[in-house]
């Protein structure tokens, strides 16, 4: 009898270590990779980092999409349509309809969940170098930040290519 207890106690005690190892497995992110290849610029994404990079300093605005204020969607909205290329408005529709990429390159759009849960809430124009543009939110204005912050390691949900 006395075996078959502890038999039972470390069968709970594996299954209570495999619960655990999968749910902290399901808290973490994706892994936010780039790829910077010299050479690799082409005229669209040349245009929609232009745009990005005059956007900075244009303060932040919920809902903007103009010199008087953008926000983080509608700075993607805006670099994009420079390169006539439609993406959809919010940073969740852009997160659902826009194809995903394992590794963002630079022009190419990172999605984070800033407001809690595992949906996007915040987007970014990843610009080379382990940077990205955005408009960061209320009383600020849009800049560029690195990447390498655990702030948006932690809360990275994937890239997306909607240039060629």
């Amino acid at each position: 009898m006395h075996f078959h207890r502890s038999a039972t106690d470390g069968a709970i005690r594996l299954l209570i270590g495999l619960l655990i190892a999968w749910l902290l497995t399901g808290c973490a992110g994706r892994e936010l990779a780039t790829r910077d290849a010299p050479g690799e610029l082409n005229i669209d994404r040349a245009l929609i980092l232009a745009e990005a990079k005059r956007s900075i300093g244009t303060p932040y605005r919920y809902g903007g999409t103009s010199d008087r204020g953008l926000d983080c969607s509608g700075l993607v909205q805006r670099a994009y349509s420079h390169a006539g290329i439609r993406v959809p408005r919010t940073s969740r529709a852009q997160f659902k309809a826009l194809p995903r990429v394992d590794e963002a390159r630079p022009g190419d759009l990172l999605f984070f969940a800033t407001a809690g849960g595992r949906k996007a809430s915040h987007v970014g124009i990843y610009l080379g170098d382990g940077e990205m543009i955005h408009a960061p939110g209320r009383g600020r204005r849009v800049t560029t930040t690195t990447l390498t912050l655990d702030y948006w390691q932690e809360r990275f949900l994937g890239a997306a290519a909607p240039a060629p």
